[in-house]
């Protein structure tokens, strides 16, 4: 059984980081507009609030979740936005304490969790790894959306593993969220690493292939950008179709970011 400390320190680390880049902003700063239609500063981290939340109901009272899952099957396209746009409606530095508040108790939650443990979710149920690593996967898909409203341009760091790993596994969940079969054989992943290493997935000698930056897969797979602009390369009509419905988060396929036609952007991480 995996120790679930690294990706529970990554998350961490990740979430320090966006409260770094928003800790300061002026209150003016948290309206300005992400690149999520309608969403502004303050509805991303409004958003990351309201799903540890979610994830912290999970954990700690699994009575309590379904009644979200209720809730949220009742409205299932619109209770995500109704949950930023409450948030974001909040003084910004109130907004901040619950953000902050609400991950420190689920870092504490988490911690504390059983070996073994898992725990109800939107998607399939969740080890507190998995959890972890789905916190860890938003709060820094989100924050690039922040990144990009603000100017400022986030360096990929080697937590990137933990959202490339997540974004092969749900290869499957990708495909059958298309309503298509997922493919019967593995593919090989193999993506060069923010340190210049190489991060390998499947079998060295399967025929379908996906090759790149670990950067734009997790860009792809967080659908925060569209393969037109990124440097992967996919190999075999199976991997091919993968990178255009590439989907690490639980819920109904997103439309995805539209392509920018812009050649250079390739590799940077906005």
């Amino acid at each position: 059984m995996a120790d679930p400390t690294p990706v529970l320190d990554d998350l961490r680390a990740e979430s320090d980081r966006l409260d770094r880049l928003v800790a300061e902003l002026a209150p003016e700063r948290w309206a300005l507009p992400t690149p999520a239609p309608r969403w502004t500063v303050a509805h991303q981290i409004a958003h990351l609030a309201w799903t540890d939340h979610s994830a912290l109901t999970a954990v700690t009272d699994a009575d309590a979740f379904r009644a979200l899952v209720d809730k949220a099957l009742a409205a299932p396209g619109t209770f995500v936005d109704e949950g930023a746009d409450e948030g974001a409606a909040l003084p910004p530095a109130e907004l901040l304490d619950r953000w902050r508040k609400g991950r420190a108790a689920l870092d504490r939650a988490l911690r504390a969790a059983p070996p073994g443990a898992r725990f109800p979710w939107y998607g399939p149920p969740m080890s507190t790894a998995s959890m972890a690593t789905a916190r860890l996967m938003e709060t820094w898909a989100h924050g690039l959306d922040i990144a990009d409203a603000l100017g400022v341009v986030l360096a990929p760091t080697d937590r990137l593993r933990h959202i490339a790993r997540l974004g092969v596994r749900t290869r499957d969940f990708a495909f059958g969220a298309h309503g298509l079969t997922p493919p019967a054989e593995e593919f090989r992943v193999e993506l060069t690493a923010p340190d210049g290493g190489t991060w390998s997935y499947g079998p060295a000698d399967a025929p379908q292939r996906v090759t790149g930056p670990a950067l734009d897969f997790c860009r792809l797979v967080t659908q925060r950008a569209h393969r037109a602009d990124l440097a992967l390369t996919a190999t075999g009509p199976d991997a091919d179709r993968w990178l255009d419905i590439a989907q690490a988060f639980a819920g109904p396929p997103g439309s995805g970011r539209a392509p920018t036609g812009d050649a250079s952007l390739k590799g940077d991480p906005r």
